[in-house]
């Protein structure tokens, strides 16, 4: 169905120096690309006319933005919510989150992911990247949910031999939806061997996948790879031919200017809600963005973070920026906001202005936002009220490639109490409560 949105406040997301950032006006979508963008309501009407069966959104009083793009988590990993908080890393992996996952089956993660995919939906997440186990099964969970996904395949030294197989799966799999890509994602340097980083990175080039993995997370690690390698991180991996374009790097907190020059060009998902809480520290975006690295924003796992909301995770990230580098014009509202929408979809693959904006041609990923609420009133500057305001749930309606996915705040397809109760049984089975 073709669909019109009209009486919106829009964001296109496509605004340069001093432009306006937003305009009164309508947008109509026709199969899964934006096919107008104009401030005329004649033109609006026009193509309602040349739209037989067109179905009108009236938006007054909201606003119309791209979908955001959550370039790092874990989504099956809500199983784990606030399963052990406060707790150093190495225990909390060690002694906690890797026994709990030895007991998941792949369909409690297919569950995890449902509740982790609905969450993101429902807090205006059109695009995610993800970096689990059993992705082959999260195939047809994000395929039924309508989400836009990047699945990356998870392993270490101890797994390898079986999730490339099903990684390959995966690939099969999601062949025949353009929504879905797989990837590979080794852990990280310090927990998978240099041979098997290579192999991963040999069958991603293969196939033509992306490459993800953790980087410089924390002071911990990158005394393991010194030690090991007599290299930083960073270093490692380049020398290794792991960094390219096709490479998302999650964390990169304690990196060197050498490292900064490396990552230029590479995609970067920055973390700061996760980074801060497991006290990893602050990672120097503002001197990546400068050497022109390609920063995103993630949210990382909901049992390091403890949510899916993108919303906080941008104003977290400005926040921090101001306070680390003791600038208060460091990170602007706008620059922010296109870590998570233009340079998200630019690390996941698609063309500048594909996905991740409001113009003809670009694919109909798009979200609905509330402005009639009390914190986003007055509105002096609605991108400030947007990243420093804003919350998940003040997204209304959400599309997908061209379908409407959310609406009313309901999930298509979704029956939630059923959802919880599943979910429920899945974690009182896993921990044995």
């Amino acid at each position: 169905m073709d669909i019109l949105f009209t009486n919106a406040t829009i964001l296109p997301m496509t605004a340069a120096g001093d432009e306006p950032k937003t305009f009164m006006g309508a947008v109509g979508v026709a199969g899964n690309r934006i096919a107008l963008v104009t401030a005329s309501g004649s033109e609006a009407d026009a193509f309602r006319t040349c739209n037989p069966g067109v179905r009108v959104i009236d938006c007054t009083g909201r606003l119309l933005m791209p979908g955001l793009v959550n370039t790092h988590c874990h989504a099956a990993m809500t199983l784990q919510r606030s399963y052990a908080d406060d707790i150093a890393l190495m225990e909390w992996l060690n002694d906690y989150i890797w026994p709990f996952e030895a007991r998941q089956t792949a369909d409690d993660v297919a569950l995890g992911m449902t509740l982790g995919i609905v969450e993101m939906l429902l807090g205006g997440v059109t695009s995610f990247v993800d970096m689990y186990y059993h992705e082959n099964r999260c195939v047809e969970v994000a395929r039924r949910l309508g989400i836009r996904a990047m699945l990356g395949c998870n392993y270490f030294d101890n797994n390898v031999d079986e999730v490339l197989p099903e990684a390959e799966k995966a690939v099969a799999l999601a062949a025949d939806c353009d929504r879905i890509q797989i990837a590979l994602a080794p852990h990280s340097p310090y927990t998978v061997s240099p041979e098997n980083l290579r192999r991963g990175k040999e069958l991603a080039r293969k196939w033509g996948l992306h490459f993800m993995t953790h980087i410089a997370e924390t002071q911990d690690e990158v005394r393991i790879v010194r030690e090991k390698y007599a290299a930083t991180p960073v270093e490692h991996l380049d020398a290794l031919g792991m960094l390219d374009d096709k490479t998302i790097g999650a964390h990169c907190i304690h990196v060197t200017d050498s490292d900064i020059r490396t990552l230029a060009r590479r995609g970067v998902a920055h973390n700061p809600q996760s980074n801060m809480k497991i006290s990893s520290g602050v990672a120097p975006v503002e001197k990546m963005r400068a050497a022109g690295a390609l920063v995103t924003i993630g949210t990382d796992g909901t049992c390091s973070n403890n949510d899916l909301d993108m919303f906080e995770e941008l104003r977290t990230a400005a926040f921090l920026q101001k306070s680390a580098t003791g600038d208060p014009v460091a990170l602007p509202a706008y620059e922010a906001l296109k870590l998570a929408t233009v340079n998200g979809a630019r690390a996941m693959g698609y063309a500048e202005g594909e996905l991740g904006v409001i113009r003809p041609g670009a694919l109909a990923d798009l979200i609905v936002v509330d402005l009639q609420k009390p914190h986003l009133q007055p509105i002096h500057d609605l991108v400030s009220n947007l990243v420093y305001c804003g919350k998940a749930s003040d997204v209304d309606t959400v599309m997908v490639d061209g379908r409407i996915v959310v609406e009313n705040r309901r999930v298509a397809g979704v029956d939630l109490p059923k959802l919880y109760a599943d979910v429920a049984a899945a974690v009182e089975r896993i921990t044995g409560r």
